[in-house]
């Protein structure tokens, strides 16, 4: 998705405002999440968005998003942003994120979506991490117990003191 950043988007400093970043985040994600699942999909959750650069008014913004891993009715969808400067010809990442989404009926009730099968390097390594991210993110919602953390007892004792150190 592109977007340009126009007045309206801009702080007082002349920068994209982080809500509206977040809101083309939430469209280009939600999209990768419906072609993946070809069903209405719903936010379920935002990991924390990496504010790396500010985005200036005048910039190009490309968003590109993916689905990492799909679990029952699920999916965990990687956003990339990259801001473009074109009279300076200067182009660079600005942000990342992960956001969950959840597949559901026409009454909002969660459904099935298919598995996904990695491609790639990159994509193998995002779907290998997407169950730890998917772990944390439940314990932090106070949805899974950290006993019940499979994948996140490699990093942490039973205490949740790291072990690497």
């Amino acid at each position: 998705m592109t977007e340009m950043v126009l007045p309206n988007d801009t702080n007082t400093l002349n920068n994209l405002m982080g809500g509206k970043l977040m809101h083309w985040m939430d469209v280009v994600a939600a999209i990768a999440a419906q072609r993946h699942s070809n069903s209405i999909v719903v936010t379920a959750s935002v990991d924390n968005i990496s504010f790396k650069n500010p985005i200036a008014l005048g910039n190009v913004v490309t968003l590109k998003s993916q689905v990492t891993r799909a679990f029952a009715t699920s999916m965990e969808v990687y956003i990339e942003v990259f801001a473009e400067d074109i009279p300076a010809n200067k182009k660079y990442a600005s942000h990342k994120a992960f956001f969950t989404f959840v597949a559901v009926d026409k009454q909002g009730k969660p459904i099935q979506v298919p598995e996904l099968v990695p491609e790639g390097e990159t994509q193998e390594e995002l779907y290998a991490g997407a169950l730890r991210r998917r772990q944390l993110r439940l314990i932090l919602a106070n949805r899974m117990d950290p006993q019940d953390a499979t994948e996140l007892k490699s990093l942490f004792d039973l205490d949740g003191v790291s072990k690497k150190q």
